[in-house]
């Protein structure tokens, strides 16, 4: 059994939640476990701890699927595992990029758990790229939203591929009618614990809800204003569809706004530079479809603002619970038009926010992200790129902020005040003997969302 303590240590917790105390112990004591508990909850490491306890280190065979509605939920759920450090090798897998890199990876790594996508991880299996005779445990993540993106035939031709299976655990953050009768449960009946509500009935929230008054149809000149108001705080701006995604973006940009764009429309890699910009603090703004409701944890995001009303409920639900994580407070700002009426949700109490002037000019981030065109495959680490920005540019180490080392390349995050100069000394220079091009994030992330 992993020491919860070091495991906490290395996440920089101090202790578990009531709900995740309560979960570790279910998981412990039942084979099939449904988990319903508030975004932003802490529901991955609820799983996680009891999950790895049961892998046995000393096989090389895949032993738990985790099952996520959507790549970004599934990276999430990695970073997490990865950071308790238990010793439990872990892959991620899903779609958007080649499946033979990942038999590849599968081959070399030989994990022990799996995360991904139902319809990446069917492949898989049907191409007997991994064998699921060793797995005992399938955990399915954000169970709702799977049935909202009608992945129930994935879903159930998977299970049909994994016989072996001893337990079943579901995690949502919404109560669903086809919970019960999940063809997952085939053993016993689930035992089912609920954070969803407190005992007075109440939902349990940490969010402050604002209403926005635009006095125009497009909401544009609103938008901005609000964010103006909100300075330099990190807030994600929801809009319904991509298109407007872009648009919305392209005008924000235009009015001096640092923004970061992202939806299910752009590639991988702009998905991931998206995310890492916004993670990283080098810009204020995420602009974002229903894509970042789920599985997108940003623990300083203070602001979520709902350009276009959601559709229902839940989406509202989802979507605050991008805030308030942990135990922060946070606060969602829901901008109602001239011909639009403010929604009924259950159990939350709206207050109104007035936007009034003077309006202070867009806040600039404090920090700016760098593209360096080299990664892992190159052996670059992250103490290669510390030691070149000190050195070579002459910035101090306090000045680099986020690392992220990918295969081919890696983003870093360094003190806007310091870019300048930073990029004068290391232009044209040498990382490791290598060659590289090395460029501004934000200015290419701008550029291509005011192209569209």
């Amino acid at each position: 059994m992993d020491n919860i303590d070091s495991i906490l240590q290395n996440l920089g917790l101090q202790q578990l939640s009531d709900m995740q105390e309560n979960a570790v112990a279910l998981i412990r004591a039942n084979r099939n476990v449904v988990l319903l508990a508030p975004t932003g909850s802490g529901k991955t490491l609820a799983f996680l701890l009891p999950l790895t306890e049961a892998i046995d280190k000393t096989r090389d065979e895949v032993q738990a699927l985790i099952l996520s509605p959507t790549r970004e939920l599934a990276l999430q759920t990695l970073n997490v595992l990865n950071a308790m450090k238990t010793g439990v090798r872990a892959l991620c897998c899903y779609g958007g990029r080649p499946a033979m890199d990942e038999h590849r990876k599968i081959n070399a790594l030989h994990p022990q758990i799996i995360i991904g996508t139902p319809g990446r991880l069917n492949d898989h299996i049907d191409k007997q790229n991994f064998s699921t005779a060793a797995i005992r445990t399938l955990v399915v993540d954000e169970f709702d939203k799977m049935f909202e993106l009608n992945f129930q035939d994935e879903v159930e031709s998977l299970l049909g591929k994994v016989p072996q299976r001893e337990r079943c655990i579901l995690a949502s953050a919404t109560n669903m009618p086809q919970i019960p009768t999940f063809a997952g449960f085939r053993n016993q009946p689930p035992a089912m614990l609920n954070f969803l509500v407190r005992e007075n009935g109440t939902v349990d929230t940490k969010i402050r809800h604002f209403i926005v008054r635009s006095e125009q149809k497009d909401k544009l000149l609103t938008a901005s204003r609000l964010l103006c108001l909100l300075g330099a705080k990190q807030s994600i701006l929801f809009v319904n569809y991509r298109e407007a995604a872009e648009r919305v973006a392209q005008w924000l940009i235009h009015e001096g706004h640092s923004v970061s764009l992202f939806h299910g429309g752009l590639e991988q890699t702009d998905r991931e530079a998206a995310l890492n910009l916004f993670r990283s603090g080098s810009a204020n703004v995420l602009v974002s479809t229903e894509l970042a409701a789920r599985g997108i944890d940003i623990p300083a995001l203070q602001n979520v603002i709902h350009y276009h009303l959601p559709a229902n409920p839940e989406a509202y639900i989802h979507r605050c619970g991008r805030t308030a994580r942990w135990d922060t407070d946070g606060n969602s700002f829901l901008i109602v038009g001239p011909e639009e009426q403010v929604p009924k949700y259950p159990d939350v109490q709206f207050e109104q926010f007035p936007l009034q002037p003077p309006y202070p000019t867009p806040a600039k981030p404090e920090w700016a992200m760098l593209y360096i065109g080299r990664g892992k495959r190159d052996k670059l680490s992250k103490g290669d790129i510390v030691g070149f920005l000190c050195k070579t540019g002459r910035i101090k180490a306090t000045d680099i902020g986020v690392i992220d080392v990918k295969e081919r390349y890696a983003h870093v995050a360094v003190r806007r005040s310091e870019l300048k100069q930073l990029m004068l000394h290391i232009i044209g220079e040498k990382i490791k003997k290598m060659t590289t091009r090395i460029e501004s994030v934000a200015q290419k992330q701008s550029h291509n969302a005011v192209k569209k």
